[in-house]
């Protein structure tokens, strides 16, 4: 056998080797995205000025396992939020004690608004945490502290969506921020 024909077969033998090597790096390079994939920290909340009722509501929306593993570092106990409807009433307060919001009128008057409990929901991935208050007449601006979640990840970003007589103004909670204002 010539030297030319041996450098063929192992080359042609280690085709297989080096395409396996080849897909293990590969594979190392996605683990820890697959494994970060997962952890958003991001959740959203919409205040919506409903004319129709008179109402402000509050739609909070969690990744149900953000939640989870949030209410389980806050309470000390892993918290089962998809089956256990006492856990996610627990979250919600959680939620609840830390997000408020305040109305000021054309007159620079502020009131806090009373919000109340509406109920809760799981869909799909997430969880939902609803509440509502009374609208306030001429309301020019709000006031509103978000800092679900942020006490347990600093990374956690909280984006605010107010919706009112048509328009959208955004709110991004992130870094050291806790309180953001808006004129509407």
């Amino acid at each position: 056998m010539s030297r030319t024909t041996s450098l063929r077969i192992l080359r042609v033998r280690d085709r297989p080797r080096t395409a396996l090597l080849t897909l293990l790096v590969l594979l190392c390079c996605l683990v820890p995205s697959l494994v970060t994939a997962h952890e958003q920290k991001t959740a959203v909340t919409r205040i919506l000025f409903n004319d129709s009722t008179g109402n402000i509501e509050v739609m909070h929306r969690f990744f149900i396992h953000d939640a989870e593993h949030a209410a389980g570092v806050v309470f000390g106990r892993a918290q089962n939020l998809m089956e256990s409807a006492d856990s996610r009433k627990l979250f919600s307060n959680y939620v609840m004690n830390r997000f408020a919001i305040a109305a000021e009128d054309s007159r620079g008057e502020t009131a806090e608004l009373n919000l109340q409990y509406v109920g809760e929901e799981i869909e799909g991935q997430f969880l939902w945490v609803y509440q509502e208050a009374r609208q306030l007449q001429d309301v020019n601006a709000l006031s509103v502290v978000h800092v679900a979640l942020r006490d347990i990840w600093p990374d956690q970003a909280n984006l605010v969506n107010v919706e009112k007589d048509g328009q959208i103004y955004s709110l991004s909670f992130a870094d050291s921020v806790e309180s953001l204002r808006v004129e509407l």
